[in-house]
This record gives C-alpha cells, structure tokens and sequence, in this order.
C-alpha cells in the first residue's frame, strides 16, 4: 500500500485497518522515528476522512503489533525498539 494514500472506503479491507497500513509504511519508511510523538488522533481524523473511532482502532493494532504505544493525555508514540520487520531479520535463536 501506498503509504501517502487515502482511505477507499470501497476497498475489501478495512479502514482501520489501512491506517495501519499506511502508518506502518510510514514508520517503516523513517517519516515517524522511535520515540517520536505521531499526529494526534484529531488530525488522523481529519486527514483520512474518517472517525475517531476507526483511527483509535487502527492505532490499536499497530500497538498490538509493537509499532506504537500510547501515553494517556500525551498521544500516540513510536515504538523504540521497533517490532522486527521483513526487511530487518531476526537473529535466530540458540537452543
């Protein structure tokens, strides 16, 4: 997915779960360094066209994922370290 893209509502998957997508993308690509704090949840809002609700779903499950995390009456923060990715392997482990 392209990370600047919008949200299609027409599309099979969810809006939640494109904004997950296209912030991942984001983070992934360095626009959104660890620690650094992301848009607040109104200008999410406000930039996709969508509900509070679906961005606080889709902020959710990057956090499930170990990409964000949240910081009551602050907002949403990148992760530090941030979750393995396809492009950075894992050191296999010694048993």
């Amino acid at each position: 997915m392209n990370p600047d893209a919008e949200i299609d509502h027409g599309a099979p998957l969810t809006p939640y779960r494109q904004l997950a997508e296209i912030l991942r993308a984001q983070i992934q690509r360095g626009d959104w360094q660890p620690g650094r704090m992301l848009p607040s949840e109104a200008q999410l809002v406000q930039q996709y066209g969508i509900a509070r609700t679906t961005v606080r779903r889709g902020l959710g499950l990057l956090a499930e994922e170990g990409w964000v995390y949240a910081v009551p009456q602050r907002g949403w923060f990148v992760s530090d370290p941030l979750p393995p990715t396809a492009e950075t392997p894992t050191q296999p482990t010694l048993r």
